[in-house]
């Protein structure tokens, strides 16, 4: 369908005319940094208030705990915020996966907290394009699509997590069990400036590796000492040589070391490996382990690894590109610029859900830029934009059955 039906613009309208801007600028006055539980609590709160206005049912669903390595090389345990879920309609025939994230990098004590106007229409502030805007969306399109005739063949779980700025590792379970017979699945990171969307994307890994050597003086009996800096250096030189067109490797931290007389025990190296495919990410995993194996067997250290791949690699396959195509078209229709997608670095939750097997637009949020700066800009046109296109694009799923 090339044109839009008396309904399909009616539902549209509703969507352009949701108060988001209001919503965006409520929710980004609070800090919620990944690691600031009270203003996670606070936010999850408004959102469940905000969400309670859609059918079914909203909860808040307890974090899962997160494992982490200090700087001593001890395993801690890492509480996050509780993630919302909302739940519509299980019983209709499509069924789609809408996600978020309420949590941002700026921390609590973190300089940027407030909201300004950069010039007319574009705001800048925490959180504003990465993703407060992304949600308003969200209840916008939804709000809309609840007005339409084709509402009752839709049914949808939302998701909002906590922690999606330092891996969903808190939430990967839930995303899963979500993303688990759907049709498609969308998801509101930002667009880029130019409306332009992410496609494919590496999977992401973060490791940390504890090498455990043994102290001695560094002046009377070094050679009885184990250096576990040295072994965890050659380790990162080791691990950065991996680099190919199909693997990153960042070596991003040592931890360790001591007095300058003291042979050092102890090291912690933390590093990120981003494979381009699920072939890539298997023999990454292989190549870190012989790295590992190597060093301990040649420094006389033990290593341990800690981590994994919490991102696998998202390539686009038929289904994926189909649900592009309809969202480019859905554009088209709304006489939008033409939408184009590209291959990025970046992961995100879209990792997540197709590792599931499901298709998903993954940058379906309006448009902005400089995310993760004290430069972070939200367009604010393009809050009503973006919110009539994931409605229309919502509604050619459930006309079609399928993507």
């Amino acid at each position: 369908m090339t044109s839009l039906s008396s309904s399909e613009t009616a539902t549209l309208e509703r969507a352009a005319d949701a108060p988001m801007l209001a919503q965006v600028e409520r929710w980004a006055a609070i800090n919620s940094g990944t690691g600031n539980l009270a203003g996670l609590k606070t936010v999850a709160g408004q959102l469940a208030d905000a969400f309670a206005a859609l059918p079914g049912e909203v909860r808040l669903v307890t974090p899962d705990p997160v494992e982490s390595v200090d700087a001593g090389g001890k395993i801690k345990t890492t509480q996050r915020g509780d993630h919302l879920h909302l739940r519509v309609r299980p019983e209709a025939p499509v069924q789609l996966l809408l996600t978020g994230h309420m949590d941002t990098v700026f921390p609590a004590d973190h300089p940027f907290q407030t909201l300004q106007w950069l010039e007319p229409g574009v705001l800048n502030g925490p959180g504003t394009a990465d993703m407060k805007a992304g949600i308003a969306v969200i209840l916008a399109a939804l709000t809309a699509l609840e007005a339409s005739p084709l509402a009752r063949r839709v049914g949808y779980n939302v998701m909002i997590n906590s922690d999606e700025e330092t891996g969903s590792h808190a939430s990967a379970a839930l995303i899963a069990e979500l993303a688990k017979g759907k049709t498609a699945a969308l998801t509101y990171e930002p667009a880029l400036p130019d409306g332009g969307l992410a496609g494919a994307r590496p999977g992401s890994g973060n490791f940390s590796v504890i090498v455990h050597g043994l102290s001695a003086h560094a002046g009377r009996n070094p050679e009885d000492g184990r250096n576990a800096l040295i072994a965890a250096a050659d380790l990162a030189l080791r691990l950065n040589a991996l680099k190919s067109p199909d693997l990153k490797v960042n070596p991003a931290k040592i931890d360790g070391g001591g007095p300058n007389n003291v042979v050092p025990d102890t090291a912690i190296l933390r590093v990120n490996l981003r494979p381009s495919t699920p072939e890539a990410m298997a023999a990454a995993e292989a190549a870190l382990r012989d790295a590992v194996a190597a060093v301990s067997r040649e420094h006389e250290v033990h290593c341990h690894i800690h981590g994994n791949f919490n991102r696998p690699p998202k390539p686009l396959d038929a289904a994926a590109t189909r649900l592009f195509e309809l969202v480019r078209d859905c554009g088209a229709v709304l006489g939008l610029p033409p939408i184009r997608w590209k291959a990025t670095g970046g992961v995100c939750d879209g990792n997540n859900i197709a590792a599931c097997g499901v298709p998903v637009v993954d940058t379906m949020g309006p448009r902005g830029g400089a995310i993760h700066s004290s430069d972070e800009f939200l367009i604010v046109d393009s809050l009503a934009e973006r919110a009539q296109l994931s409605a229309l694009t919502m509604m050619r799923i459930a006309e079609r059955g399928t993507v």
